[in-house]
């Protein structure tokens, strides 16, 4: 939906809203967060997103907003947690995120609830989804910073464009070495062993799975895994179950959402007929962690790699 259809809709409170945006912020709001206001003074704050912009701040973000829980879990990486006034529905990591005001979903946030709470930063995720509300940021003049890493190298990287984003270097970095550190043991220590054929489940009625364009495929790839259908040329393609069984996969990745789902995509891929579940080789991550380009995907990396080593 474009801005100019979903104006009419918005436009009375929204209106009401920008004042209040517009007005001095609450002394509470601005004493809570320590010596960033001398930062005023300093020469702008300049850091690259993933969309190829430069995304430029006056000073240090003091009130952000969060469109994608995986921006969520990035901030608090970056020690930044207490900067965000608020996010979308999902952005559940860590704990102390679940007390941040709502406003709305990912895919359509709220314009009014945005502007209401008076954001410095827009942190969002995909274009498409970001747009209508993006243009009114623009006429506030409020930043607005694509977050999509695409890879797992990408991952300390964002960690510490978050901290440059909120002036919290002293906590990014030593973060995101931490997170390399951990993909180079992994990379080093799964290196030139056999590549493991692997469907990624994404999806089971009706089957779905991702190509290698996703950053669950490099995570695979660290591990020694190989996406059956990574050369699909669309990210998220629907397959048939003839497919899956042609490709002749060793292990079938999952994310789920409880332990016990495991279990039972165990049994439903058994029905099925799939050799590598009734050898047992069916395995499942927990999806948010396998599928938010965030710190835990590091996790979920260093699981899929001990699964892949046990079927070697």
């Amino acid at each position: 939906m474009t801005l100019a259809r979903a104006f009419p809709r918005i436009a009375p409170g929204l209106f009401l809203a920008l004042g209040a945006m517009l007005a001095p912020p609450p002394t509470a709001a601005a004493d809570r967060v320590d010596g960033l206001a001398d930062a005023q003074s300093g020469p702008p704050l300049q850091v690259p997103d993933d969309k190829g912009r430069t995304v430029v701040l006056a000073a240090p973000a003091r009130r952000a907003v969060t469109l994608a829980p995986h921006a969520t879990e990035l901030v608090y990486a970056a020690g930044a947690g207490d900067r965000l006034i608020a996010t979308v529905r999902g952005s559940d990591f860590p704990p102390a995120a679940r007390q941040l005001p709502v406003i709305g979903d990912g895919t359509q946030p709220d314009a009014e609830r945005v502007v209401a709470v008076r954001p410095d930063l827009l942190i969002a995720w995909q274009p498409a989804a970001a747009e209508p509300l993006a243009r009114v940021m623009d006429k506030l003049g409020v930043p607005v910073f694509y977050s999509d890493p695409l890879t797992l190298a990408a991952i300390p990287d964002a960690v510490e464009r978050m901290g440059a984003l909120f002036g919290t270097q002293a906590q990014a970095r030593p973060a995101a070495e931490q997170l390399r550190a951990r993909l180079a043991a992994l990379t080093a220590r799964y290196a030139g062993r056999r590549p493991v054929r692997v469907f990624v489940q994404a999806g089971l009625d009706p089957i779905y799975t991702l190509n290698d364009s996703s950053i669950v495929s490099d995570a695979l790839r660290v591990c020694g895994g190989v996406n059956v259908f990574g050369q699909a040329p669309v990210v998220a393609p629907q397959v048939t179950l003839e497919s899956v069984l042609a490709a002749r996969p060793e292990a079938v990745l999952a994310g789920v959402g409880r332990p016990e789902d495991t279990p039972r995509n165990l049994a439903a891929w058994q029905a099925l007929g799939l050799p590598a579940a009734r050898a047992g080789h069916v395995y499942g991550i927990d999806a948010d962690a396998l599928y938010r380009p965030g710190p835990r995907l590091i996790d979920a990396a260093e699981a899929i790699c001990a699964d892949l080593d046990r079927l070697r």
